[in-house]
């Protein structure tokens, strides 16, 4: 995790420039941020995020005061200002994700078709629109991501929260990941949801067996 303004500042402009290298940023419309202690690195309003440096990266605190920087932050900022406040996460990621997007357009919810899925909190609610910018909006993801690492916002996006900034970018392309499965799926047939019972099975595996960690082999001989 950075530790210095300036470290805040590039991992904000070099994860928003993954992002819309992946295709989950277009244009303008998205943003990133990380917290440090008591203040928040977060990309600036009406940047294009693929082309994002350090420069376009305004720190503010968790009351929205700019405390370094030339530009606005994002009109989301009150988004990412109440999850951190309402949650102990290091970075929030909001994007516009075609298939993410989709997703919000449709359903109520995300059912959890993969066991990859279980890394976000299970199944992943849709909030209700609400325009961009509002207090409304901003309440409404919160009182969602009790439990969960993401949300969709319907017919709008999708935000992600984790730890670290690379855990919540991580958490955007599988949530992307995940969209696109469930489209794909739905073109087959009635997609067929893991059953709590299952959902439980896979996360008493992983806790046994360490999935999703780097292991040494182990020696063969005594």
């Amino acid at each position: 995790m950075p530790t210095t303004t300036q470290e805040a500042r590039e991992s904000v402009a070099a994860a928003s420039r993954h992002l819309a290298a992946a295709g989950l940023l277009i244009g303008t419309a998205g943003n990133v941020s990380v917290r440090v202690d008591n203040w928040v690195a977060v990309t600036a309003t009406g940047t294009v995020l693929a082309d994002t440096t350090p420069d376009l990266v305004t720190i503010v605190d968790l009351e929205g005061t700019v405390l370094q920087g030339t530009l606005a932050p994002t009109s989301e900022l009150e988004l990412h200002l109440g999850i951190y406040r309402g949650f102990h996460t290091g970075a929030v990621v909001h994007t516009h994700a075609p298939k993410s997007t989709a997703a919000g357009c449709v359903l109520d919810e995300l059912p959890v078709l993969h066991y990859q899925q279980l890394l976000l909190g299970g199944a992943t609610p849709v909030v209700p629109f609400h325009p961009f910018g509002t207090p409304e909006l901003a309440e409404a993801v919160r009182q969602a991501l009790p439990g969960k690492q993401a949300c969709l916002l319907a017919n709008h996006g999708a935000i992600t929260h984790a730890p670290t900034l690379e855990q919540a970018v991580a958490h955007a392309l599988l949530l992307e990941w995940a969209c696109t499965l469930h489209q794909d799926a739905t073109a087959l047939g009635t997609p067929r949801p893991l059953t709590p019972e299952q959902q439980t099975a896979v996360i008493e595996v992983a806790l046994k067996t360490g999935y999703g960690t780097p292991k040494p082999i182990e020696s063969q001989h005594k």
